[in-house]
């Protein structure tokens, strides 16, 4: 419908039942205004590139019709010289992106990542880049990215090294996602290359740290020893849970994790059905992981009746939101005191790889057994690594940390 927009036609138009209706102005060609079932919007529209493009001015009331004039009146200029307002404002809101803002849209669009991985981002945001939060990202320059990371070096090293390829993960993402009028990138370059450039990333030596053989007789007394009455059937979960970390090579959060519908005490095997590297992993259960699981399922289910509880889905039962136990750090320190050796989760993997290399099992069985990724090299491409050819150098591990420990097949029992 054609008219000249003035307030008294404006004010006089009907809201429809229904749907929207449209009024072009027959004064100034492109302006018009919008009214639907409860609003009416001005607007202004014209063609850049044979593509109708229209623009909202705003709402009848904080705009005079005569104010929404004069602001079309620019806006068709733009579009008139072949520029698209929109693209222009989506290019000012891109340039102002803070980094808060593109750290959830980080999270949104990679939302297969861990929750663990999720917990590390966050404590990355808030304890290095609390003061950047709301500074945008296109503020963040290369010589603030070197302060930064010179600063927390200064606590960490480590963590300056983590913190930073954090950050690099956010500005590549950043790159590909906001883009101005052109298409073009709004952040062109990811100013953490300054540290490659200058060679400032600091050179931070792996972890090596095991439990030596002649420690493990010491380390596994404490395990089955822990003195600490108070704390109750949590030693016992704790136990359990260190043996099978060495015993197995699991990472800390796949033991904690474990859930008996994964345990197959028929096939004798347990399955991590989404570790790290994203691929399902099965390990044979030895003699003696068999015993201590059957032993835990037993003994889960009297404490589940004593609690009047139903039973924990999980292997190791917790009381928090995870439904699982917590890291059992206060135990773990426990051992340490008790026996003299220290060590950290991470430490019973390293040792369980090191005892199996030491033993001259293949590397490809090797690499089955730590579910480590085999893509570079084309022979594995044709092996199958199933359970049961795993199960003798399972056994062959399970063996050496038995004499190790001067264990007994009782030990794994409570």
């Amino acid at each position: 419908m054609a008219n000249k927009i003035t307030k008294s036609f404006v004010d006089n138009i009907l809201y429809p039942d229904t749907g929207q209706n449209f009024y072009r102005d027959t004064d100034l060609k492109g302006f018009g205004l919008r009214v639907g079932t409860g609003s009416k919007v001005y607007f202004a529209e014209g063609k850049v590139n044979n593509k109708t493009v229209r623009v909202t001015i705003g709402h009848h009331g904080v705009f005079a019709p005569e104010q929404a004039r004069t602001e079309a009146k620019s806006i068709l200029g733009m579009i008139a010289r072949g520029i698209n307002p929109n693209d222009e404002d989506k290019a000012k809101k891109a340039k102002s992106v803070t980094l808060a803002e593109v750290y959830l849209a980080y999270l949104k669009a990679r939302n297969s990542l861990k929750p663990r991985t999720i917990q590390d981002y966050d404590r990355c945001m808030k304890t290095y880049f609390a003061e950047w939060q709301n500074k945008p990202l296109a503020e963040i320059s290369k010589d603030l990215i070197e302060r930064k990371h010179r600063e927390v070096g200064q606590r960490s090293e480590a963590q300056a090294n983590l913190s930073m390829r954090f950050m690099r993960a956010i500005f590549n993402f950043a790159i590909g996602q906001y883009e101005d009028s052109a298409g073009n990138p709004i952040i062109t370059d990811n100013p953490i290359k300054r540290l490659s450039q200058t060679r400032a990333w600091y050179r931070v030596e792996r972890r090596q740290t095991v439990i030596k053989a002649h420690d493990l007789s010491a380390w596994f007394n404490a395990v089955n020893n822990l003195p600490d009455k108070s704390i109750g059937r949590n030693k016992y979960l704790a136990k359990d849970f260190l043996l099978l970390l060495i015993f197995t090579g699991l990472r800390r959060e796949e033991g904690l994790a474990l859930q008996w519908s994964l345990v197959d005490f028929k096939a004798k095997t347990l399955t991590i059905p989404d570790p790290k590297n994203r691929q399902a992993h099965t390990l044979p259960l030895s003699h003696f992981l068999f015993d201590l699981l059957k032993a835990r399922k037993v003994q889960n289910k009297i404490d589940a009746k004593e609690k009047n509880e139903g039973e924990s889905p999980y292997v190791f039962p917790g009381t928090g939101e995870k439904g699982y136990m917590d890291d059992p750090q206060k135990l773990m320190k426990k051992v340490i005191e008790i026996s003299g050796v220290q060590f950290t989760p991470h430490d019973l993997r390293r040792t369980f790889i090191t005892i199996a290399e030491s033993l001259d099992i293949s590397a490809y069985a090797l690499k089955s057994l730590l579910n480590h990724k085999m893509a570079n090299d084309v022979t594995a491409g044709y092996i199958i690594g199933d359970a049961e050819r795993l199960r003798e150098p399972m056994q062959r591990i399970t063996t050496y940390l038995i004499n190790a420990m001067n264990a007994k097949p009782s030990d794994s029992n409570q």
